[in-house]
């Protein structure tokens, strides 16, 4: 089966799952309602309070809603990082480091390489955290390995890409893939949205070689979560469980958190889908890592999720070809209106 067949139908399977899982769905929420119902009736406790005011997408997305935001034709104009790309995008050009192994589990990847640098650790566990890498003997450790040009197009900002809003989160890579090829995108490869956060050096970090959490949103404290809560994931449950998660902040929020290439928001914030780019895998690969305690560096990757995965600190942004012509979104889109609005 070629590739594409392939993807196509992982996606499929979900679809068909989803049907035949909507009997269990309609059960829990029933039982979720009656029992917040009948917690309510008892006077045992009320609804909870929400820190911010959430929207639904299509249905099954998540949106923290802000009447904060800038025309993405503005960014552009202040940033002077667009380039040949369409509206709202960053022109990324020049020569990225090869890894030396097609294998992610081989003990000689880049990440692998640049762990030996590394002169001050958080923590050495995994997900370890280094807060220093000499750059020095990064630069030295890594003068010899291939390099291959690249030229493309990514979104400044995750996905809706428009700085002051929020991302859009839960969505899955099959979710993904569907909502940049409705833009006439395409979902990053992993090695686009890597060269795009660490540069010609390399860099672990989109900003250089410090680990710094006032730069971008990484090492808040983990919070548990209620995994009963999620399901179903439209539910007024979902919401408040995710407001109770959300430690993320708007596109954009941190001036520091930008790449050399001039892209925001790569590391922390939401973990992000990409395509693979190693033959003979899964091709739902996540970056970045996430507002808590984790790697949160350019070259790791999360490669133990399939295509229909979702959770609630996922998003991603998109890509496309230099010179390529996107499609504004309909009038009808939910994500062509910069205000959006709230649920009741």
């Amino acid at each position: 089966m070629g590739e594409r067949a392939w993807i196509v139908g992982a996606c499929g399977i979900f679809v068909g799952a989803a049907a035949l899982f909507g009997v269990f769905v309609w059960a829990t929420r029933s039982m979720l309602a009656q029992g917040e119902r009948t917690a309510e009736q008892d006077g045992l406790r009320g609804p909870p309070q929400l820190g911010h005011t959430w929207r639904l997408v299509r249905g099954r997305h998540w949106q923290i809603v802000s009447a904060d935001y800038e025309d993405p034709e503005a960014t552009d104009g202040r940033e002077r990082t667009r380039g040949a790309c369409p509206v709202g995008m960053v022109d990324v050009k020049g020569e990225m480091k090869v890894e030396p192994s097609d294998n992610p589990y081989s003990g000689n990847t880049i990440d692998d390489l640049q762990r030996k640098t590394c002169t001050d650790w958080i923590s050495r566990d995994y997900p370890e955290r280094c807060r220093t890498f000499d750059r020095e003997a990064w630069l030295k450790l890594s003068e010899e390995l291939a390099t291959r040009s690249m030229h493309f197009c990514i979104d400044r900002f995750e996905y809706p890409n428009r700085r002051g809003q929020y991302p859009m989160i839960y969505a899955s890579w099959c979710e993904a893939r569907e909502e940049c090829q409705g833009q006439g995108k395409r979902l990053c490869t992993e090695d686009e949205w890597t060269f795009a956060c660490e540069g010609e050096e390399a860099m672990p970090y989109p900003y250089g070689y410090e680990r710094e959490p006032d730069k971008c949103p990484v090492d808040r404290s983990w919070r548990p979560y209620n995994q009963k809560a999620m399901v179903p994931r439209d539910g007024d449950a979902a919401r408040y469980e995710m407001d109770r998660l959300w430690q993320g902040v708007a596109s954009g929020a941190r001036p520091g958190c930008r790449s050399p290439f001039g892209v925001y928001d790569l590391t922390g914030n939401v973990d992000e889908w990409t395509v693979s780019a190693r033959p003979g895998e899964r091709p739902s690969i996540l970056k970045g890592g996430y507002w808590g305690p984790v790697r949160t560096r350019c070259r790791p990757s999360t490669r133990s999720h399939d295509e229909n995965h979702t959770f609630y600190q996922q998003g991603f942004r998109c890509c496309a070809d230099v010179g390529a012509k996107i499609r504004r979104a309909e009038a009808s889109d939910p994500m062509a209106a910069p205000l959006p609005q709230a649920l009741p």
